[in-house]
């Protein structure tokens, strides 16, 4: 069945649902995909600025973000990148409504499925797998969490990369060094040395 440009989206945002907790119906589905918006968005443009509370959380049908905090020296330190089938969000804020700590920033184009907050909470008062649904959405969130502070703990600068790279291909030709090297947590020029090294290891 062909799916018009205002329709697939929705649909493909139904599948991410039902990828993430099978049990959803389709009374369910149904509910949660009808409550949401769609945004489309250009390259470089801020989704969500630090200090303002996010009504909605955006799931990224097409186009890469980028989440970043600002430090005391003016420095941009990106915290995560933002594909699609993910949600573009500062999790603890949104759930609990209070300011943001993070920028949310267009990489490429973008085309968001806003979910809005009121939304969410009705479907959990009304239906038990969309309670459940958003309890593995946290878990997945908590656990990415505390992979990037094990990294920075347990892994140097260069199996931090080979990692992001042995999980993130389909991404890597689409952020810039900069950006990589600050959500590594290294200097720009630490990781185009241990790009080079790599390389000539071949």
């Amino acid at each position: 069945m062909e799916i018009n440009n205002n329709t697939k989206p929705i649909h493909a945002y139904s599948n991410a649902l039902q990828k993430v907790c099978p049990n959803l119906n389709a009374e369910e589905l149904h509910f949660m995909c009808s409550k949401v918006t769609i945004t489309n968005l250009k390259a470089n443009i801020v989704y969500l600025k630090a200090g303002e509370i996010q009504q909605s959380i955006g799931f990224s049908f097409k186009g890469l973000l980028r989440r970043f905090s600002i430090n005391d020296k003016g420095e941009e330190i990106t915290i995560d990148f933002i594909k699609e089938n993910h949600y573009a969000t500062d999790y603890d804020a949104f759930l609990n409504q209070k300011p943001s700590n993070y920028y949310i920033e267009t990489l490429e184009p973008c085309l968001l499925i806003n979910v809005p907050f009121t939304s969410i909470q009705e479907c959990y008062s009304k239906f038990k797998n969309c309670e459940q649904y958003g309890r593995l959405v946290a878990e997945n969130h908590l656990n990415k969490v505390q992979n990037r502070m094990n990294s920075f703990l347990f892994n140097t600068a260069e199996q931090r990369y080979i990692n992001f790279i042995s999980k993130n291909k389909d991404i890597l030709n689409r952020i810039s060094i900069t950006h990589l090297s600050s959500f590594l947590g290294i200097k720009r020029q630490t990781l185009t040395r241990i790009r080079k090294k790599l390389i000539q290891s071949i």
